[in-house]
């Protein structure tokens, strides 16, 4: 507190509500070394994918499993690829416990945005033992290009941009942009556009045969079959309202 000319208190500080933007880590395994294999599996190829933003480390899937955490361990890994722990939610009260003993605060259990569960894996692809989540919409301008085959496994992510992709998206690979995504060959594996909220980003291949299609969290898989009209052909993903569109281009 400080006083100005006129005698009057000025306060030297405010205290306001905000909203930040967090990246959801959610867990599917207690076993630190899975997680760690399998982070450096996910970020192999996007090694600035966290980009030092906050984390959320969601435990809903595990809150049940009595194996303890490592949150020591787990709170050092994620910081080797620039991510910054702050906050957990979700788990049993021991986890909650010891992910506080470790300077992490409770997260109050709220809506969270829709993300497209991760289609079903090819026969060689083991269950995801962490699912990384973006949250809160911040699309940017700019794009990614991909002039190589992606195959299974593999992932690509456009953060804060469109992604454009030259070559082949196979069957088990995943493409991901906060913007638009552009295949302009066989897209077999997964897309995701507006995935961190954009529902104005779209998805367009010149041979539309996916796995998985997903437009800010509305998703649609090959369990429903795409009419012969889309089905290999040109085609659009766009959302109108909440409802996910296939269209030919």
């Amino acid at each position: 507190m400080a006083d100005d000319t006129a005698g009057h208190v000025r306060s030297s500080i405010d205290l306001k509500s905000a909203q930040l933007p967090v990246v959801a880590v959610v867990l599917k395994s207690t076993d630190t070394q899975v997680l760690a294999a399998e982070l450096a599996a996910r970020l192999q190829d996007e090694p600035g994918f966290f980009d030092n933003d906050p984390v959320l480390i969601d435990l809903g899937a595990v809150q049940d499993d009595p194996s303890p955490i490592d949150f020591p361990a787990l709170v050092t890994e994620l910081r080797r690829y620039h991510a910054r722990p702050v906050a957990v939610r979700g788990g049993s009260s021991e986890q909650m416990q010891a992910a506080h003993e470790q300077g992490l605060i409770a997260a109050p259990e709220a809506a969270r945005p829709v993300a497209p569960p991760a289609a079903a894996p090819a026969p060689q692809e083991p269950a995801p033992a962490v699912v990384l989540e973006a949250a809160a919409p911040s699309p940017g301008p700019g794009a990614v290009v991909v002039d190589k085959p992606l195959r299974s496994g593999q992932q690509v992510y456009a953060r804060g941009a469109d992604l454009v992709v030259l070559a082949m998206v196979s069957f088990g690979a995943e493409v991901i942009a906060d913007g638009n995504v552009h295949v302009y060959a066989p897209l077999r594996g997964r897309a995701i556009a507006g995935a961190r909220g954009d529902t104005s980003a779209r998805i367009f291949s010149t041979c539309l045969e996916p796995q998985l299609v997903s437009v800010a969290g509305i998703y649609r898989t090959t369990e429903t079959e795409l009419p012969d009209s889309v089905r290999g052909k040109p085609a659009q993903v766009r959302l109108e309202g909440e409802k996910l569109l296939i269209e030919p281009l």
